[in-house]
């Protein structure tokens, strides 16, 4: 009973001794080192989200948001600063964060820090041998380390990910990457690298996998040593990485390489037959360089490989079946950008099922690969540019219905009614070809259709406004009339909208999705009043509804658009897209982009004033409003317009002076204020003066470089009214008959002693007696 005892208080004791631990180490939460160095690299951050708002001397440090503490000890062992949608952190990204020491993650990715800190090394300086983790890719647009010395403390390392760090005064960066011996994952993804460093001929990555030095400035032949590294890596990635030569032999060390990726370089010779041998690869992409010969034969042999890319390189054999009779597992094939002739036996039946097939701009019209047809899992069919021209296909558009994210035949010669076809795909491209009749039926699947630069005619189905999730219509340079339905209004997920160049009629619908961020109607027949609600649209920031009929004046509520005010907006929902962009007289092809901001109003009705709110789109770049009948006077807050570029208010009937403000637009490449009622002086600056006389003709009252000198331009600009003030013609009057006065008594006087010899004399003397008299 007393061992029991005994053994009970023992235990008991070992409790409670545990318990204070615990309550020492967590009752006033996370580590006070800790919490110093976490308030140091707050100290350094611009933080205009507030997401450290928690980060505060009153709180648990184990709390704050992103850190990551031991239950036990109340140590920081992780760190996630990742934006998750959030905002960015800016300012100083100070890496004394390493010296948490028993930190195993951190990743600060996805910021927007302009400054990296490293902490300097001392005797009494260590940092944390627990990371395994340390993720900067994408922390900062013009980060750089001159040094990767540091790196050598963190003996734990595993994964390390420095994308888009500038390190190219870093020539010694493999050599000190080297010293990690368990890093298995390496991504130097757009470092601006320049070399590969000096022969490692001695070094072993034992376990390193994951090679990423893709997008760098190496400018070189790869080295025969670099693929002796390693022989574990098994993702290798090296495009866009400015290489050139032939690949070398040693990359058959690479016996478990599964990812091979070169694209994108100047790599040139024939593919080597050798390739062949590594028999792991899934994944092989040459892509975008200037292989020529052959396509080896041996590529059929790698019956792992899932995705083969090798187009955009000058090929000069012809390209057949042979290649990939072994390739069971192909599920994605770009031959894309290849001119070389395609040589398929119209009976051979593949060995694989693709997901994805791109024959962009190759050698194979006018019919399609017989072999396509056979492709029943096809998901992506992409073949823009190859000369397709079959007229009226059944069994195309039938076989098209299978295909349901991607259908790209875009830029061909196809022609024909496909009105009675239903279009399937979520993406949907026929734009560049030869179709006529009505438009064809869209399944609930499309969110994007691009019909444009066809023949199509008759109106927009009504069916059409049924496709709640449609995102992206494109039926611009097509021969399409009637109405526009107004229950496209139902379709609130659309925020493209491009109708420009057809013969629709009638007036713009009233209601438009909020979602709406291009909408281009240029080139029709539409007629009233320009709907308020478009003005409302606070996405939108490209508007062309140029070449109508509208008529009416320009809204108060134009600032309502509110995406032409606001500063750098973020482009990661911009619209992959094109547009004919009508600016500085010229017509120019643009992606579509948040940062470009353009209204074009010119050539319609429109009258009254330009309204001063217009104005407060301090973020626009291209505005038109020529071809109208605006008038009145251009407000001084036109200068407000700091980032104008294109500006074409000509052909109106605006009047009154230029604003001396307009010279402060340092932006402006165009201008044209031709054939209006402008008066006076062009105002003195360089920027307007810049300008050819043509910006400026038609205005007959307008004066001053570069048209004619005006006569007043030395003169007192307020002579007129100074003028009044002194008594005008009048007080000129007095003055002059005073002067004529004088002239006739000086010379009566003075005549008369020239001519007089005695009157000369007398009055000599009279002058004599009055000096006298007043010396007296």
């Amino acid at each position: 009973m007393m061992i029991f005892t005994s053994r009970f208080a023992i235990l008991l004791f070992l409790i409670l001794l545990a318990k204070m631990f615990y309550q020492s180490v967590s009752s006033d939460g996370c580590n006070e080192k800790d919490r110093g160095i976490l308030l140091k690299f707050k100290q350094g951050v611009i933080d205009p989200y507030n997401r450290l708002s928690s980060w505060s001397n009153t709180q648990d440090c184990c709390a704050w948001k992103g850190v990551q503490c031991d239950n036990i000890t109340g140590r920081v062992t992780n760190l996630d600063l990742r934006p998750y949608g959030q905002g960015y952190l800016q300012g100083e990204l100070n890496l004394s964060l390493l010296e948490l020491e028993f930190l195993s993650s951190l990743d600060v990715s996805f910021n927007d820090f302009y400054l990296i800190t490293i902490p300097s090394i001392h005797n009494n300086t260590t940092l944390s041998s627990n990371l395994n983790n340390l993720q900067l890719s994408l922390s900062g647009d013009h980060l750089h380390i001159e040094s990767l010395h540091w790196l050598s403390q963190l003996s734990s390392l595993k994964n390390l990910d420095l994308s888009l760090i500038d390190l190219h005064k870093e020539t010694n960066w493999l050599q000190f990457v080297a010293t990690l011996p368990l890093l298995s994952e390496l991504r130097m993804s757009g470092c601006n690298l320049t070399s590969f460093g000096p022969s490692l001929k001695h070094a072993n990555y034992t376990s390193l996998e994951v090679l990423d030095l893709s997008s760098n400035n190496f400018y070189t032949e790869l080295p025969h040593w670099f693929f002796n590294i390693s022989s574990h890596i098994s993702d290798l990635y090296l495009s866009k990485s400015k290489i050139h030569g032939g690949i070398p032999l040693s990359l058959l060390n690479l016996r478990n390489l599964e990812h091979l990726s070169l694209s994108n370089n100047q790599l040139n010779g024939p593919i080597p037959d050798w390739i062949g041998q590594l028999e792991q690869l899934q994944h092989l992409d040459l892509s975008n360089n200037m292989f020529g010969g052959s396509i080896p034969l041996t590529i059929g042999n790698l019956s792992s490989l899932q995705a083969l890319y090798i187009g955009s390189n000058p090929f000069s054999n012809a390209i057949s079946e042979i290649c990939f009779t072994k390739l069971s597992s192909l599920k994605y094939l770009d031959l894309s950008n290849i001119t070389a002739p395609f040589h398929f036996d119209p009976e051979w039946v593949p060995p694989f099922q693709l997901n994805s097939l791109s024959l962009d701009n190759s050698n194979q019209g006018p019919n399609l690969l017989a072999w396509i047809y056979t492709q029943k899992s096809l998901q992506i069919l992409s073949i823009s540019g190859s000369g397709i021209s079959f007229t009226n296909e059944d069994k195309f558009w039938m076989f098209q219905a299978g295909v349901e994210e991607t259908l790209d035949m875009s830029n061909n010669l196809i022609n024909g009614d496909i009105s009675n076809v239903t279009l399937n795909s979520s993406k949907v491209y026929l734009d560049g070809n030869n179709f006529t009749g009505g438009l064809p039926h869209i399944s609930p699947n499309v969110l994007i259709v691009d019909l444009s630069q066809n023949s199509f005619s008759g109106p927009i189905p009504q069916s059409w406004a049924t496709l709640k999730g449609l995102s992206y219509i494109n039926l611009w340079s097509n021969k399409l009339s009637g109405e526009v339905p107004m229950d496209l209004s139902n379709l609130t997920q659309l925020n493209f909208v491009n109708l420009g160049r057809n013969e629709f009629s009638g007036t713009i619908p009233t209601i438009m999705s909020q979602s709406l961020q291009v909408l281009v109607l240029r080139s029709n027949q539409f007629e009233g009043n320009i709907p308020l609600e478009i003005f409302n649209l606070s996405s939108l920031y490209h508007l062309d509804l140029a070449h109508n009929k509208l008529s009416g004046s320009m809204p108060h509520c134009i600032y309502n658009m509110t995406q032409m005010i606001r500063y750098n907006i973020e482009a990661g929902g911009a619209i992959a897209a094109r547009v004919d962009l009508f600016t500085k007289g010229q017509v120019y092809v643009y992606d579509v982009h948040p940062n470009r901001r353009t209204i074009d109003l010119s050539v319609n009705n429109l009258s009254g004033g330009i309204p001063l709110e217009l104005f407060r789109l301090v973020q626009i770049q291209t505005l038109n409003l020529s071809y109208n009948h605006l008038s009145g006077t251009i407000h001084e807050e036109i200068g407000d317009l700091k980032n104008m570029e294109s500006l074409d208010l000509s052909n109106n009937k605006l009047s009154g002076q230029i604003p001396p403000s307009l010279a402060g637009l340092t932006f402006m490449g165009y201008l044209n204020l031709s054939y209006n009622n402008f008066v006076g002086l062009i105002p003195i600056g360089t920027q307007l003066q810049s300008f050819d006389a043509s910006s400026y003709i038609g205005n007959p009252k307008l004066c001053g470089a570069p048209l004619k000198k005006c006569f007043t331009e030395e003169k007192n600009p307020d002579k007129g009214s100074q003028d009044a003030e002194d008594g005008g013609p009048e007080r000129e009057s007095f003055y002059l008959g005073m002067g004529v006065g004088f002239a006739f008594g000086f010379w009566g006087v003075f005549g008369s002693l020239l001519l007089y010899r005695k009157w000369r004399h007398t009055y000599y003397r009279f002058l004599d007696w009055v000096a006298d008299k007043l010396s007296w």
